[in-house]
């Protein structure tokens, strides 16, 4: 199995940036895709960004332009760099990961972006 730990999380002004880290364990050498997805009270969650091993990216409309990205293959680790932060992204953020047995899934690190 794989097993991820968010960090980073927390409150910030609009307008300002954060920084997330997931780092994986486990089975990690079967990963491919690791990305961020996002859940906002009362709503689904929803992709923010995912990377590939080989380094292709993919971003939420909503983001695009604002969020970074990256993958350090070496440490098993995937960021997300948030600048220009608006109210409408605070959510929890989870970190996931897919590999060979499926799909797995950080317990989450809350964003609050306050006004």
């Amino acid at each position: 199995q794989v097993q991820l730990v968010e960090s980073g999380g927390g409150l910030v002004l609009a307008g300002g940036s954060l920084r997330l880290s997931c780092a994986a364990s486990g089975y990690i050498v079967s990963i491919n895709k690791m990305g961020w997805f996002r859940q906002a009270p009362g709503k689904q969650r929803e992709l923010v960004a995912t990377v590939t091993r080989g380094g292709s990216t993919n971003y939420a409309d909503s983001v695009k332009d604002r969020f970074a990205v990256t993958r350090d293959n070496a440490k098993n680790t995937v960021f997300l760099q948030m600048n220009s932060l608006k109210p409408e992204d605070t959510a929890v953020y989870y970190c996931n990961a897919e590999h060979l047995r499926g799909n797995s899934w950080g317990k989450g690190t809350l964003v609050t972006v306050s006004s």
